[in-house]
């Protein structure tokens, strides 16, 4: 197996070598690894630097990057884990330097799931986490963490996969990587409280081409019943800019404000909040103490995420303004005069063209037009 040497954050390991004219490199070894996702381990390294839990299962180790980071840049006990045998060998040969708090397993991730507990559990398959969910559910003692790479289902482009996978129906809309997220907590959500859990999100994004949940679980059905009260639907207008929100298991129809014309539902999603801020604020104290290959990007990642209000959709500003054929102003202009009309206002870690505000179109169109 030829293989390269790599460093991450404070950790070295070793990757199969990949060639660079691969119209996708990670694919063209037999044991995955995208350079990509490093700002996604970043995080999470940097997160568990501070809740400390007992234990963490990294469930598709593949060269074993983010549970080696994990044992050694958060000295957590870690349990990595892989089905495939020659994964196996990488991570057990990655893991010789780390050995005293790492065990390395040769198992299906539903299989090691369905068998053992820990206090975190770590999904990070290729494409869809869905398959992985309920068994994930029981073996995750405080916390689950997941990624899904599969955004055009869950963004609606590819519609027919999302609601397959993911049991609602999502749809291509102007904010769709919020979509995105939120059906894939909503799925996440409704696979745990099944068992009488509660979830509460503590640092959730969308990035690029992944979605990231951190997540927080308990026992008790009447954790079960507040988590259920944050489900529901986004409801948009097919013919102007004009949505709103609907908390319930089942949509109800509805109209327009605006135009009349009827709502077309999307869900059932999760509706409320997606980060603790408080926690979020530790990070960031954190986090110019941690060896990070990604500071920069994160620390404005976070900011974006503590400071983005609670709504679950936003609006393109540029494409408001195409639409009444108006010159924006700046988006901070925006916001500001948004503020000044006595309505909440800010920006969105999902794109820096998108405004969060709960102010009517009609304020919109005065505030991006200057006031």
């Amino acid at each position: 197996m030829d293989l390269v040497e790599i460093r991450e954050g404070k950790t070295t390991f070793f990757i199969q070598k990949q060639n660079p004219d691969h119209a996708f490199p990670p694919g063209s070894a037999t044991i995955f690894f995208n350079k990509k996702m490093e700002l996604n381990r970043d995080v999470t390294t940097l997160l568990l630097s501070i809740i400390q839990p007992e234990n963490y299962l990294d469930t598709m180790g593949a060269t074993g990057v983010r549970g080696l980071r994990v044992a050694n840049e958060c000295n957590i006990r870690v349990t990595i884990n892989d089905r495939d045998s020659d994964a196996v060998d990488l991570i057990e040969y990655n893991a010789k330097k780390y050995a005293s708090q790492i065990e390395v397993t040769e198992a299906d991730a539903n299989v090691i799931m369905s068998g053992r507990r820990f206090d975190a559990v770590d999904l990070d398959p290729f494409g869809t986490p869905a398959p992985f969910i309920d068994a994930a559910a029981g073996s995750a003692k405080n916390y689950l963490f997941v990624t899904a790479t599969d955004t055009a289902p869950l963004c609606g482009a590819h519609l027919k996969a999302g609601m397959r996978r993911y049991f609602a129906r999502p749809m291509n809309t102007e904010y769709h990587s919020e979509v995105g997220l939120r059906v894939l907590l909503g799925f996440v959500v409704r696979e745990i409280v099944k068992y009488d859990r509660g979830v509460v999100p503590i640092l959730c994004f969308a990035k690029e081409h992944f979605v990231r949940l951190h997540l927080r679980v308990a026992n008790g059905a009447n954790r079960a019943d507040e988590t259920m009260k944050n489900l529901g639907y986004i409801h948009q207008c097919m013919k102007c800019p004009y949505r709103t929100e609907q908390n319930g298991m089942l949509p109800k129809a509805q109209f327009c404000e605006e135009c009349g014309a009827p709502l077309e539902p999307i869900g059932p999603l999760w509706l409320g909040s997606i980060s603790d801020r408080s926690l979020i604020d530790e990070m960031l104290v954190k986090l110019p103490e941690m060896e990070l290959g990604k500071s920069a990007q994160i620390e404005r990642l976070l900011t974006f995420c503590r400071d983005e209000l609670d709504t679950s959709t936003f609006y393109d500003y540029h494409k408001l303004s195409k639409l009444w054929k108006l010159s924006p102003a700046a988006i901070d202009v925006v916001i500001a005069l948004l503020k000044e009309e006595g309505y909440e206002a800010s920006r969105t870690h999902y794109t820096g063209i998108g405004i969060k505000t709960r102010a009517p179109l009609e304020i919109l169109k005065k505030v991006i037009r200057g006031g």
